[in-house]
């Protein structure tokens, strides 16, 4: 297990950026005549998952608000809640279904939506950061705010 963590992972980590990032050029390059003569469906395949992000999100966070859990734990917590993994959908899409494939299309317009989705959910959180409990240090007792 050592050797995994400390040698194996740290080879690996700088390649699996770089598979991603070529890997959504690729799928960019197969779909992008497809996104561009199909706004229609483009708009009909990326409105559910907005609807869908926002609604998980806003779910988990407001119901971490009512458990008073910290915001440090609920900020991440709402939003892996609301992420859609896109990188497995991708690589699942490619592989079952092919580069020019239906499913490969979605997953792109997944990956198009949700990145700056992610991006509006961070400052929706870093704004509302006084919803939640003070963070507490280590060693020192929890404040009665909140």
């Amino acid at each position: 297990m050592e050797w995994f963590d400390s040698v194996f992972m740290k080879r690996l980590a700088p390649v699996t950026p770089i598979g991603l990032i070529l890997t959504l050029i690729l799928l960019f390059a197969f779909q992008g005549e497809v996104i561009l003569n199909n706004p229609l469906h483009i708009v009909l395949i990326a409105i559910p998952l907005i609807v869908q992000t926002f609604l998980i999100f806003f779910i988990a966070y407001r119901w971490a608000k009512a458990w008073r859990v910290q915001h440090s734990v609920a900020a991440p917590g709402a939003m892996i809640g609301a992420s859609n993994f896109f990188e497995l959908a991708v690589a699942a899409a490619i592989a079952l279904f092919g580069l020019q494939s239906g499913a490969a299309l979605a997953t792109v317009v997944g990956v198009l939506v949700e990145v700056p989705l992610m991006l509006a959910l961070v400052r929706i959180a870093n704004r509302t950061k006084h919803w939640f409990p003070e963070e507490t240090q280590p060693g020192l007792a929890p404040t009665a705010s909140g």
